[in-house]
């Protein structure tokens, strides 16, 4: 994955269904790369992974648009589910989300 690639994506995630959530998806779309990169950055410097939800609070980021940025991360091959939960603050089970490791 190249720097162009993680700015440059496909249009941003978003609901099939909804078209508020399709235009949310156009109107983040100038600034979807750079915080795909603070997520991307972010789970790169935990070892233990993150949930959705730590992501969310360390970077002051807004669920809705946090995990979207996640999604398209995941769908880009950058990041997957680690195979382990965590419980959240309502004492739910939550994905843990790591690097994929890449070969060198």
């Amino acid at each position: 994955m190249t720097q162009t690639e993680l700015y440059d994506s496909d249009f941003p995630a978003f609901q099939a269904h909804s078209e508020t959530s399709h235009d949310a998806a156009e109107a983040i779309m100038p600034n979807a790369g750079t915080l795909r990169r603070r997520v991307l950055d972010l789970i790169g410097v935990a070892p233990a992974g993150l949930t959705d939800e730590q992501i969310q609070f360390v970077l002051s980021m807004n669920p809705s648009t946090q995990r979207p940025r996640r999604i398209e991360l995941q769908r880009m091959g950058l990041i997957q589910d680690s195979g382990r939960k965590r419980v959240t603050r309502s004492g739910r089970k939550a994905v843990v989300w790591e690097l994929v490791a890449r070969e060198k």
